[in-house]
């Protein structure tokens, strides 16, 4: 096992060999590590070696685009290689139910980091554990042992092997190297990972994407963004349930700003209904637009119940009404279908704004006039695309400013204009091969571990449990712990949490927010870490260290 020290590229793909090109890029590289640079096996003219377990061994490897860079192998599988290397192994060994053996870990010399390695091994221990392993065994190169250690391996035995192949039996538990890895990879696995509302954490492919279409130059007249676009719309309707979606270079504010242009060419009142920033935000969008409407605000924190909104459409008689399905500054959630009903049921448009809602918890557009929303959110993709779902009644071509033309955009086959390649190429990736039931399910489940140990930790959240979108959370703190100063010692722990906007600043709120991919050992530490900061009877000023 082998590994050293240089800077890693930021966008490299952890996964389970399943590909015969990755198994024969496995060969490869186990020759060139344990041929030729640890001489553990004899040359040969094909410069090849297929371990002699291949076809019981599960790999886990690491990819940067399509080359191979690192691997490391597990069999759970008696014997196993060191059975054969030190008699009696079990009688070194603490009590387990099953024991997998760590093998072939190889990485490629300008992508040694110790995040590599805890990532590989992650991968294939998360694996391991699912097969009901608790136990690990390694032979680790002596070349390395202080890395070991410091994961958390232990020696035992003696030392195997023989000339410049030397190795030492080490063991490790599974569920602590599981706790292990968390802090491992928040402290010391390169940048810090965002918990933002924005920018969001991309997945590998998504960041590959974007850099690939940069360096083709895609040109947004020419047919593979055309194609690209179309396939582009046809998921996001279906995710949305809408029937027509227009995507322009911008803004979730720019989208919101088509949408007033779209309203200003409607006759009669409006609603518009505001329980923090981005509410507000709305009811500053329609006065700049000289829109005739009401605004009724509640205060931040809380939720919009049917009955209020019944009463307020009962007294105004609207011609639509405008909100956030979630309201991005507390995390408070707008009960769209009951608002949805309300406005079917009083021949009333309604239009929402789901930047941030889109792509945390299902949701259906399908009796939404018109819906703003953004790429740089909950879908996972870069920041720079607005996106307006419609039904298709739009203001006539021509009506209002060209930017915010939607009918424009819908008779020019929706590139009207400049549209952004490599932003359409990212937010395509992003939008590719996810089951989105699992990623609502998924999000929801770490929402609520997280939500618990946080009040566990005495946290005071903004937004109610009942009333909160999965996904975002906002922490009230108290006077005396400033929120800026929590999420800088945070930063250095390798999180980057919320707090520099105006309207989180001014309330001395800090926000934890799931949009994007994550690691759930990082995010298992994270209420960790947040806890050795916060102040405590036992650590009164310990947000000062």
């Amino acid at each position: 096992m082998i590994l050293g020290g240089k800077a890693v590229s930021p966008v490299l793909t952890y996964k389970l060999a399943d590909q015969a090109s990755e198994f024969e890029a496995i060969h490869r590289l186990n020759y060139r590590t344990f041929v030729e640079e640890i001489p553990q096996h004899p040359a040969n003219s094909a410069r090849r070696l297929v371990d002699r377990f291949h076809d019981e061994n599960t790999y886990s490897i690491c990819l940067d685009g399509d080359n191979l860079v690192g691997m490391i192998a597990g069999r759970s599988q008696r014997p196993f290689s060191l059975d054969q290397k030190l008699p009696d192994l079990d009688a070194y060994l603490p009590a387990h139910r099953k024991v997998v053996e760590i093998r072939l870990l190889a990485v490629e010399v300008s992508y040694r980091k110790q995040a590599v390695f805890t990532r590989l091994t992650g991968l294939l221990a998360r694996h391991f554990r699912a097969q009901g392993c608790d136990l690990a065994i390694i032979s680790g190169t002596v070349r390395e042992l202080r890395l070991y250690a410091h994961l958390g391996f232990s020696p035992f035995g003696p030392r195997v092997g023989s000339g410049d192949a030397i190795y030492q039996p080490m063991v490790l538990t599974l569920d602590a190297f599981k706790r292990r890895a968390g802090t491992l990879l928040s402290q010391g696995g390169g940048r810090a990972m965002s918990f933002l509302p924005g920018p969001v954490e991309l997945r590998p492919s998504v960041s590959r994407a974007a850099a690939d279409a940069t360096h083709r130059i895609l040109y947004h007249r020419g047919p593979d963004v055309a194609a690209m676009l179309m396939r582009v719309k046809s998921k996001l309707t279906g995710l949305a349930g809408a029937k027509h979606v227009e995507i322009m270079a911008g803004s979730g504010t720019m989208a919101n700003d088509a949408v007033a242009a779209q309203l200003s060419c409607l006759p009669g009142p409006g609603l518009v209904l505001a329980n923090g920033e981005f509410g507000a935000r709305l009811v500053d969008h329609a006065r700049r637009w000289g829109l005739e409407f009401r605004a009724v605000s509640i205060p931040w924190g809380e939720a919009f119940v049917s009955e209020r909104i019944e009463i307020e459409v009962a007294s105004l008689s609207p011609r639509w009404v405008w909100a956030t399905a979630c309201e991005t500054s507390t995390g408070v959630a707008m009960p769209v279908p009951a608002l949805s009903d309300i406005c079917r049921s009083h021949g009333i448009d309604l239009c929402l704004d789901v930047v941030s809602a889109l792509g945390l918890r299902a949701i259906d557009l399908a009796s939404v006039r018109l819906a703003s929303a953004s790429s740089g959110k909950a879908l996972g993709a870069l920041s720079g695309l607005a996106m307006v779902f419609h039904d298709g009644r739009l203001a006539s071509p021509g009506t209002v400013p060209r930017s915010l033309d939607l009918a424009a955009y819908r008779d020019a086959g929706g590139i009207p204009y400049t549209l952004p390649g490599h932003l359409l190429a990212a937010l395509d990736a992003a939008l590719a091969d996810i089951n989105w039931p699992e990623r609502y399910q998924a999000i929801a489940e770490a929402s609520d571990s997280l939500r618990q140990a946080l009040i566990r930790l005495g946290c005071s959240m903004v937004a109610e449990s009942a009333d909160a979108m999965p996904g975002i959370l906002t922490v009230a703190m108290p006077p005396d712990v400033p929120a800026a100063r929590i999420a800088a010692l945070m930063q250095r722990q390798g999180y980057l949490l919320a707090c520099q906007s105006h309207y989180l600043a001014e309330r001395n709120w800090l926000q934890i927010c799931l949009m994007g991919s994550w690691l759930d050992d990082v995010l298992q530490l994270l209420p960790v870490q947040l806890g050795k900061l916060l102040p405590s009877r036992d650590n009164p000023h310990a947000f000062q260290c």
